[in-house]
């Protein structure tokens, strides 16, 4: 599991006003709906981020997370992943400590995944503009699915992803041409870093630029506020990410 039930994100290394947070209901275009969470900075946002939670779906870590992101400028949607097997998520819109993840992570598959994101892509631009470049930004599970936007089979101007796994970015990396940063934890213990650094290879051979960050000894849930040790790699972290949004941004 990628965070403690009370981890909450880190602070951006620059802030502003927030102008808008709340949880919402999103439409997919097969029908389904599903949890979301919305922040907007009080200035207009250049860019959007689809935010891909972990096998959780989407936690309050999540749902701080699209705000931290307003905090920084952008427009922020952090989507839940089972909509289509557990329905729209009950408690104020988020998942608790006791939902039942392992049953339903089976479940998804990157189509219906990929609709999520489509159904967010659209709700972003809806309230930002429809010129707003989007980019995806995931954490373990949601880093995998991430990184495999990298193929660039969705309206998306890039992708960044935390602690991921080769495994589900799958034959996507043979078609990555998507900018794409890659959050490497040094001790994950989860995903060797040798297999992400393999898959970073295979994704720059297929044209994409990868920014592949290692973090030497840092936890697989290591961008967490509470872990006061990895300040300064969150904070780097961080300045990874959003050189990717101010890369794609908007004039």
């Amino acid at each position: 599991m990628c965070h403690d039930h009370d981890s909450r994100p880190p602070a951006p290394p620059r802030t502003g006003d927030v102008a808008e947070r709340g949880v919402l209901t999103l439409t997919a275009a097969d029908g389904t709906e599903f949890s979301a969470a919305y922040a907007a900075p009080a200035q207009a946002p250049r860019v959007g981020v689809v935010v891909l939670p972990d096998i959780r779906g989407l936690h309050p870590y999540y749902v701080a997370l699209a705000e931290r992101f307003a905090e920084a400028g952008l427009a922020a949607v952090a989507i839940d992943w089972f909509g289509r097997t557990a329905g729209v998520a009950e408690d104020a819109g988020t998942r608790g400590a006791d939902f039942d993840w392992q049953t339903h992570i089976p479940q998804t598959t990157p189509e219906g995944i990929d609709a999520d994101i489509t159904a967010a892509i659209g709700y972003l631009r809806e309230r930002a503009g429809v010129d707003l470049p989007v980019v995806t930004v995931g954490f373990c599970f949601g880093g995998s699915h991430s990184w495999r936007q990298s193929a660039g089979g969705l309206d998306l101007a890039g992708c960044a992803g935390f602690y991921g796994k080769p495994s589900i970015v799958g034959d996507a990396a043979d078609r990555a041409h998507l900018p794409t940063v890659m959050v490497i934890a040094g001790a994950d213990a989860a995903t060797p870093v040798a297999d992400q650094l393999q898959l970073a290879d295979a994704m720059r051979a297929a044209g994409a630029e990868v920014d592949a960050a290692v973090y030497d000894g840092a936890p697989h849930s290591f961008f967490d506020r509470a872990h006061g040790e990895w300040a300064e790699a969150c904070r780097d972290a961080w300045e990874h990410v959003l050189a990717l949004t101010d890369r794609v941004a908007r004039p």
